[in-house]
């Protein structure tokens, strides 16, 4: 098995609601972070796979089940873990954790698109290559 893919973020006055509770959406970001970071710890540049590629991805689905609040101040792990990549979408199964609790469990479909275009793409043999060595 596999390890997925985590960083440690912090919850700051900004990522949250008047009562100190994360706001719904900054959720969101948080994944966002930690599938970019997953791509830059494999070495892919998104910049360069735009410019040189024509080639970008944008989420197309997410499914949310929000368990447990996170508050102001807490420690929060991100994961992200490769569950399913096949021709132009790759899908995420992603978690947020405090201490052990999970807050979110969530799965995230990302599609590859043309960035002309911004059609749906297949994703090169070689990106997923890199992701199979990389997971």
């Amino acid at each position: 098995m596999i390890k997925p893919f985590e960083i440690l973020l912090r919850i700051y006055w900004e990522d949250t609601d008047a009562g100190g509770v994360v706001y719904y959406a900054n959720y969101l970001k948080f994944m966002e972070r930690c599938r970019t970071d997953w791509l830059r710890a494999l070495g892919i540049d998104q910049l360069q796979l735009r410019a040189e590629r024509r080639l970008q991805f944008a989420v197309v689905n997410v499914t949310v089940d929000f368990l447990r609040p996170a508050i102001l101040n807490d420690e929060i792990l991100v994961t992200a873990e490769l569950e399913r990549l096949s021709g132009a979408t790759i899908v995420f199964k992603q978690t947020i954790m405090r201490e052990g609790v999970q807050l979110i469990d969530a799965s995230v479909r990302v599609a590859c698109l043309d960035s002309g275009t911004l059609k749906a793409r297949p994703i090169p043999k070689d990106l997923f290559m890199e992701w199979r060595n990389g997971q």
